[in-house]
């Protein structure tokens, strides 16, 4: 199979049904936000941000890849068996607790802090406003559009992201700068 196709040199690209769309479209858009903070994981992960970062980052670029699947499918014909190629509740759970197995390591938290820190620590902050913007993006296209487990689900990995961020930067002894 070769990677280029020709078919979007006219600007358009495919969706999961075949409808062809504007590479401009408000889901493309989505599902490129959401793809960029995959890529930008990826690259945390590069720099060996620790094993217990590294795990949690790899399973969360798993999900990230079926939240494009997801965003790529207006019609929903990814059938529910392909479950990889799904996000649900039980994935936000896993968040939720990775979230409170990190803020058990740290300091309490009683001001704003500047985004910054170790280098793990500053790529982490900045994928987290990569996966706010993907938010934004996705909660444009509408509730009737998207799932609102995909919504959730981002709204809590911004959440993990934030505080990982703090655990990079606790774990390298970087001070937190407060606001």
């Amino acid at each position: 199979m070769k990677i280029y196709t020709k078919t979007g040199d006219t600007g358009e690209t495919g969706l999961f049904d075949g409808t062809r769309v504007s590479k401009a479209d408000a889901r493309v858009e989505a599902y490129g936000a959401v793809d960029e903070l995959n890529a930008w994981l990826g690259v945390i992960r590069s720099h060996q941000p620790g094993v217990d970062i590294e795990a949690l980052l790899q399973d969360i670029q798993r999900d990230l890849f079926a939240l494009g699947a997801v965003l790529a499918d207006p019609t929903h014909r990814i059938a529910p068996r392909v479950h990889k190629a799904t996000v649900d509740a039980d994935d936000v759970t896993r968040l939720e607790q990775a979230i409170d197995r990190l803020e058990a390591t740290l300091p309490k938290l009683r001001r704003f802090i500047l985004p910054g820190g170790s280098p793990a620590g500053a790529r982490l902050h900045l994928a987290r406003t990569i996966c706010r913007r993907a938010e934004r993006r996705i909660v444009a296209l509408g509730q009737e559009a998207v799932d609102p487990i995909v919504i959730t689900y981002v709204n809590r990995l911004s959440d993990l992201l934030f505080v990982m961020a703090r655990a990079a930067n606790h774990q390298a002894g970087a001070p937190e700068t407060e606001w």
